[in-house]
């Protein structure tokens, strides 16, 4: 339909074949970057794939991770698509693709541009598909992004149809998007197994893209990590992880901040789901359970948990391998080579000119990109400080969980100040909030300092410790702001999603925005994380001492200087 002869690549493990989604992109998907973790590969660290003979199909979307769907009313809001299988650990990659295979060049072809090294490629023998493969000769590639797929650690896949990387490879990225396991079978705490198996997860697909994206045309050294809330949360980690470095040049943190649980306190939801089994909470006597009985143990004991409140939830943990602290301490007060120096506890405000007036804001002109760009890879490895970042929110993130359920209408003054104390939100900020709100209901003023709280604050501090310490990567923040009409969600979480996809269109994306969300904002947005991938800018200044931050929405893109300056400092207390 889009073109002649089915797309196809030589990877390390063997060929694969693709299809053609649209006009000059191809994709790849269901492709495996691991074997099966299941059986007795059940609570193991990922394992190489087996070589194969002749040429794999990769034209649907491969197995998800064991999970269950969102409960209602988010499951609506969320569609989280099912495919039955054991082969989870794979990824799709949409590519840019010409008459005689990647876009590359001219005259590129399905092997143009790639030298074998020796040792690899189908005959190679078991475990030569992880760590070597097809390497791009220089001047090639193109940029390359990966996408990590939230669902607080228990749902999500890369099958979801809002994440489908057609617009990025239209316009001339590659983009891959990841399965990891979930749940107690990626982020259950064991004294007999790996902990983070998720997390190593994501390091041995990142370590596929190094070894084999080239195949595809793409830039091994030219590759972004961009992911939304539970994978905003991973990339933090990844950022952290001395396993993970010179896996990435640049990173996208969406909705989500830099955090990790200490072994001790991840181990009690796993012992939760083992009482509620009645079975040791040993990997041994888990791997002997029916799936379909641990997801329903698994959802019963998580399914009161809350950032906010506390409860069982799976978490990233500071385990001493592929975490050896915690990300936040680590990314703040300088882990051995991978801080930006300053410390967690310092004020976030340290070093910001005291010229912004409490309580206001200056919007500002700045440039959006008007299209993509070029970039070279730089060669070597960096490490968290010389990743460059893009960081942001929604300006209302809380509403997807507040308003569905009917909490900001049945949360009282008196069940909001209970909530204040159980949380340790200081009476000064709760006063600048509520008198910045004087019309708002007590569930709203909740909902911003949670917001603000677990996300703004945190990733604010982030981008003021890179600059304190004179980072060489650059920052750079933004704030997704546009309302969706839809159940009275406003700029929700994940609301921003079809808008850095382009997806828009697809049903799954318009069941939170409605039909008439604005396309042009969807452009722009799309457009400054193609250019961020491509060339480390994505169309505006870069974080300074007058705290820049792009809005998108309502309205046209624009630079806010010190959005709600009187909210941020009154956290530093």
């Amino acid at each position: 339909m889009y073109g002649v002869g089915v797309p196809q690549v030589a990877l390390a493990c063997g060929r694969v074949s693709g299809v053609l989604v649209a006009r000059g992109v191809a994709g790849f998907l269901g492709v495996p970057y691991a074997r099966a973790p299941f059986g007795p590969l059940r609570f193991r660290g990922p394992e190489p794939v087996e070589p194969w003979e002749g040429v794999r199909e990769a034209a649907e979307f491969g197995p998800t991770a064991p999970k269950r769907p969102y409960a209602p009313p988010l499951d609506a809001l969320l569609p989280d698509p099912t495919v039955e299988g054991d082969d989870c650990l794979h990824v799709n990659v949409w590519a840019p693709w010409g008459p005689s295979g990647p876009a590359s060049g001219p005259d590129a072809g399905p092997d143009a541009g790639l030298d074998a090294r020796p040792g690899t490629g189908p005959g190679a023998g078991p475990g030569a598909c992880l760590g070597s493969g097809p390497v791009l000769r220089a001047g090639a590639g193109r940029p390359v992004m990966v996408w990590i797929h939230g669902g607080s650690l228990v749902h999500g896949s890369n099958a979801v149809p809002v994440y489908d990387g057609t617009a990025f490879a239209r316009d001339g990225v590659v983009l891959v998007s990841v399965n990891y396991r979930l749940g107690i079978e990626g982020f259950g705490v064991f004294p007999d197994a790996p902990a983070n198996l998720g997390l190593r997860d994501q390091i041995a697909a990142l370590t596929w893209v190094r070894e084999n994206i080239a195949a595809f045309g793409g830039d091994p050294d030219r590759v972004t990590v961009f992911g939304e809330s539970a994978g905003a949360i991973s990339i933090a980690a990844l950022l952290a992880s001395p396993l993970a470095r010179g896996l990435f040049r640049r990173a996208v943190v969406q909705s989500g901040a830099p955090m990790a649980l200490p072994l001790e306190r991840a181990r009690r939801t796993t012992e939760a789901v083992a009482k509620r089994l009645g079975v040791p909470a040993t990997a041994e006597a888990f791997a002997a359970v029916d799936r379909d009985r641990l997801l329903t143990a698994q959802t019963e004991v998580t399914s009161k948990g809350s950032p906010l409140l506390g409860g069982h939830s799976f978490q990233i943990v500071v385990d001493g391998d592929v975490l050896p602290s915690d990300p936040a301490e680590a990314l703040l007060g300088g882990g051995p080579g991978r801080g930006f120096g300053g410390g967690a506890d310092r004020s976030a405000g340290e070093g910001v000119a005291e010229s912004a007036e409490r309580g206001s804001s200056r919007r500002v002109s700045g440039r959006l990109p008007k299209g993509r760009g070029s970039g070279q890879g730089s060669g070597r490895g960096p490490d968290g400080a010389e990743v460059d970042l893009l960081l942001g929110t929604t300006a209302e993130e809380y509403r997807l969980w507040f308003v569905p359920s009917g909490l900001v209408e049945r949360l009282s003054p008196l069940m909001l100040r209970l909530a204040l104390r159980k949380t340790g939100v200081p009476s000064r900020t709760a006063r600048v909030y509520r008198a910045n709100r004087p019309q708002a209901r007590p569930g709203e003023v909740l909902g911003a300092l949670a917001t603000d709280k677990l996300l703004r604050v945190p990733l604010n501090r982030l981008a003021d410790a890179r600059l304190r310490s004179g980072a060489a990567g650059r920052t750079y923040l933004y704030e997704f702001g546009w309302p969706s009409p839809v159940r009275g969600l406003g700029a929700c979480h994940a609301l921003e999603l079809g808008f850095v996809f382009d997806t828009l269109d697809t049903p799954e994306a318009e069941a939170m925005t409605g039909p008439d969300a604005p396309r042009e904002l969807a452009a722009a947005m799309h457009a400054a994380w193609v250019a961020f991938a491509a060339e480390g800018d994505p169309g505006w200044r870069a974080w300074d001492a007058e705290r820049p931050v792009m809005t998108f929405g309502p309205g046209r893109p624009s630079l806010v200087l010190a959005p709600r300056e009187d909210e941020r400092r009154s956290w530093d207390v």
